[in-house]
């Protein structure tokens, strides 16, 4: 597979078999990724990947405080918030694609919230990832962290596995802290839910479409 094939053939994956990746497999592909660029090579990134029973225990902790109605405290501000105009149209046609994909009408307010419940499932995947960066680190820093989880994404897919990046994960992130997933003085930027995909189910049946070339490359000459 070169990389023009892993960038079309990587997708949000929602569904995943139970099968965990071998440790070996998986110290293989994080040996590849940390190769990634960043700016004076400071790599700002830190993954912690949670899987097993950790990754259970995690789960059970992040919905007893979402079930007990504590407000989310990201570290950094979430992607969506704030958008407008051609963002937010964008933002729109990805959730009315999705919600139309698994069946769900726009008024299904119950059905809609436990599909954005599965976040925090993990959506079944049998490890999860949790990026982060130091506080104090700004915009710039952040691209080198997006450079290192699209390189290491296009590596899951080289090795035959799926994954879907998840801002949502970065909403509770105290029962990460808890266990010792995120360094001192950094705030997680996103999750990575991973694994094989289950190919039988409906929620990987979503594709997105993408914005005309036109809309976000500008060529001068």
């Amino acid at each position: 597979m070169n990389v023009t094939e892993a960038v079309k053939a990587r997708r949000s994956i929602r569904g995943f078999k139970p099968d965990p990746v071998s440790d070996d497999k998986l110290r293989e592909i994080l040996e590849v990724a940390r190769f990634a660029p960043s700016n004076c090579n400071t790599q700002p990134w830190h993954l912690t990947v949670v899987s097993g029973e950790a990754r259970h225990k995690l789960q059970e902790a992040i919905f007893a405080e979402i079930n007990a109605g504590k407000a989310p405290n990201p570290a950094f501000t979430p992607g969506d918030q704030g958008l407008a105009d051609v963002y937010k149209d964008r933002q729109f046609q990805c959730a009315m694609d999705y919600y139309r994909v698994m069946g769900i009408e726009r008024h299904e307010r119950d059905k809609r919230t436990a599909l954005v419940m599965k976040n925090w499932e993990f959506f079944d995947a049998p490890h999860v990832g949790f990026i982060s960066m130091p506080l104090d680190f700004g915009p710039a820093n952040a691209v080198d962290v997006g450079i290192y989880l699209q390189t290491l994404m296009l590596i899951l897919v080289e090795k035959g596995l799926a994954s879907v990046p998840q801002g949502a994960l970065a909403l509770y992130p105290d029962p990460v802290k808890a266990m010792g997933g995120v360094p001192e003085g950094s705030g997680i930027l996103c999750g990575l839910s991973f694994g094989y995909e289950d190919k039988g189910e409906r929620i990987n049946d979503v594709i997105m479409d993408r914005a005309p070339l036109e809309e976000t490359v500008t060529l001068i000459s």
